[in-house]
């Protein structure tokens, strides 16, 4: 997936379209579910990648619709990985609808959720899961809420389907573009996984093995 988003990329369908789209079908979703999301308590956890900035655009179109979602964002805000995700990050930070939390130690979170979004970590996972990723993982599968992934549940090989450490064991797993191989065989952790488009042109996946 990340050879195809590159081709993309370089086609000229910029990755932060497909931030874009990947979050707004996220929020669609919801939409789609609950006739009353707007009633409904909403967190979302996201990572310094990719994946928390795919939440960030989740976050800001569920205000759109009447939602105030609280974002977490683990770790230093000066720390956000990408162009993309700094940019979204930047968005939330204007907009008094969402109510952003910083939390290096999420260990004084209190889970209160109707849903949980997951965007902590995506494809990249390696090895032991680090603070404050690890305590985070644990406070949301403690919780009785709804828990929907971003593209891939938190901690969770999406190739090979192994956990190494700990996983987000979601509801609902939306994941983007194409199937990630590894994730049929963890229906445990992923729920119920959805595929969806994001615009990336089928022309990308040419020579990507």
């Amino acid at each position: 997936m990340m050879q195809i988003e590159e081709n993309g990329h370089q086609m000229g369908f910029p990755r932060k379209l497909m931030m874009e789209n990947a979050g707004a079908s996220t929020a669609r979703y919801l939409l789609e579910k609950y006739e009353n999301l707007q009633e409904k308590k909403i967190m979302v956890f996201a990572g310094l990648g990719n994946n928390g900035g795919d939440s960030f655009v989740v976050a800001r179109h569920l205000a759109g619709f009447g939602c105030k979602p609280d974002v977490i964002l683990l770790g230093n805000p000066d720390k956000i990985k990408t162009e993309e995700s700094i940019s979204n990050w930047k968005l939330l930070e204007k907009m008094n609808s969402i109510n952003l939390m910083v939390a290096s130690d999420p260990t004084s979170i209190i889970i209160n959720a109707d849903v949980i979004i997951d965007g902590i970590l995506g494809t990249g996972v390696s090895g032991k899961i680090r603070e404050p990723y690890a305590t985070a993982i644990d406070l949301i599968n403690k919780s009785q809420a709804f828990k929907l992934a971003v593209d891939v549940p938190s901690g969770l090989d999406p190739d090979s389907g192994s956990v190494i450490d700990k996983c987000v064991k979601a509801s609902v797993t939306i994941t983007y573009h194409k199937m990630k191989i590894g994730m049929p065989k963890r229906m445990d952790m992923c729920g119920r996984i959805i595929v969806e488009k994001i615009g990336i042109p089928p022309e990308a996946e040419v020579g990507v093995l």
